[in-house]
């Protein structure tokens, strides 16, 4: 386990009122917590700009009626398959399959099949949660 720091930070009384307000609302104990949040999802953001290798979802919604839908979206998938860790399909109901992938990669490359998925004529929504590998934000 890693060596804790203490260290200080200054700020306006109204912005440190309106930060209590919002590690409450989400459920934090400490203020310390958040801030370790805070900066993970920071750095977490700078792997994804500097284009290192990440990890993150794909989830999508698609009428799986549509002709040749499904099939476009499989091929799509094998043509990323060094990318693609693990995929989930789920039938939401009669028309609508909820399919998430898990991805691990160079972040430029799991843009690239979120944006090529999305952009399929028959996907209703589609999402791409970033998050990291955790090499970089021990």
């Amino acid at each position: 386990m890693s060596e804790l720091v203490r260290f200080g930070v200054s700020l306006e009384k109204g912005l440190l009122h309106r930060f209590d307000d919002l590690i409450e609302s989400r459920g934090y104990a400490t203020r310390s917590e958040a801030l370790r949040d805070l900066i993970r999802q920071e750095l977490v953001k700078q792997e994804w700009e500097n284009d290192q290798e990440v990890a993150g979802t794909i989830t999508f919604i698609y009428d799986h009626h549509q002709r040749g839908l499904s099939s476009r979206l499989t091929d799509i998938q094998h043509d990323h398959q060094d990318i693609i860790i693990s995929t989930q399909h789920i039938h939401l109901d009669h028309h609508n399959c909820l399919e998430i992938v898990a991805v691990r990669g160079r972040a430029s490359g799991v843009q690239e099949l979120a944006d090529s998925l999305r952009s399929v004529k028959g996907v209703r929504h589609g999402a791409l949660s970033m998050t990291s590998t955790g090499k970089a934000i021990e």
